[in-house]
């Protein structure tokens, strides 16, 4: 077993950084800058956040504001090193982490 940090950041489709998808921004520093060991993108169906406003998909009000997870683990050097980085571009209460093993 192989001791690791599992990472979630928490964004929508429309947040940009740069007149870039933060989304994509960030995948391409995960990907290119850090080579972390795994990256996933999901996107949510619904969700809200702290302010309690509801993001949901609606074949009548196509909206690109839905939620999106970016998950990526690696050591836990190799996290934090990743993290200095991505605390710049993403608040603080939108990323998560926690420690996990990989089989």
């Amino acid at each position: 077993m192989k001791d690791i940090e599992v990472v979630r950041i928490y964004l929508r489709e429309g947040d940009r950084s740069g007149g870039q998808s933060l989304m994509e921004r960030i995948f391409a520093l995960l990907h290119d800058q850090h080579k972390v060991q795994g990256v996933t993108v999901f996107r949510g169906v619904s969700g809200f956040g702290m302010q309690g406003q509801t993001h949901s998909a609606d074949l009548l009000h196509m909206t690109a504001h839905l939620p999106l997870v970016i998950e990526f683990f690696d050591t836990a050097e190799a996290v934090e090193t990743a993290l200095a980085v991505l605390r710049g571009l993403v608040p603080a209460e939108h990323i998560v982490r926690w420690p996990a093993q990989c089989l």
